[in-house]
């Protein structure tokens, strides 16, 4: 299996750019959460103590155990950064304006297009066209730079 480092430094070998980079800082997390909304509205027939599982809190569950099999310092910081989308998707879809889902969508597209936007700046292919997996690396490489910041290993 191949080490958090290796993907990471992959990953940024197509995300040198500033303006790119920039550009990933928030379409990325806009991504992450777009796609938790989708599926946070989607919710099962079971509950958990008294709460209601839907698939956002599923899909975050394994993303939590993949991060974790990357790298266990690591996984809190992206334990944290779910929570906090969970959070804000549970008060858009009971607060909120517009319905969850139709929301998610309209962010999913925009922060696309945004994406495609600074890899055509940088002038580099996406990753997750080599690599289906730098899908789940992108969030993560965001993540390793706020640790270097604080002076975190990974």
């Amino acid at each position: 299996m191949r080490t958090v480092n290796s993907w990471l430094n992959e990953y940024g070998e197509s995300h040198k750019n500033k303006t790119n980079k920039f550009i990933h800082w928030v379409c990325v997390p806009a991504i992450v959460f777009s796609i938790l909304g989708l599926f946070y509205s989607v919710k099962m027939p079971f509950y958990v103590l008294c709460y209601q599982i839907n698939l956002g809190v599923m899909i975050s569950a394994v993303a939590f155990v993949y991060y974790f099999s990357l790298s266990p310092a690591l996984s809190v910081g992206m334990f944290f950064y779910l929570l906090v989308c969970m959070l804000f998707t549970n008060l858009i879809e009971s607060r909120g304006f517009i319905p969850l889902w139709p929301f998610s969508i309209i962010v999913f597209v925009l922060a696309w297009v945004g994406q495609y936007y600074g890899h055509k700046l940088e002038g580099k292919k996406p990753s997750f066209l080599k690599d289906i997996q730098f899908l789940i690396i992108g969030p993560a490489w965001l993540m390793s730079f706020v640790y270097k910041k604080l002076g975190i290993g990974l």
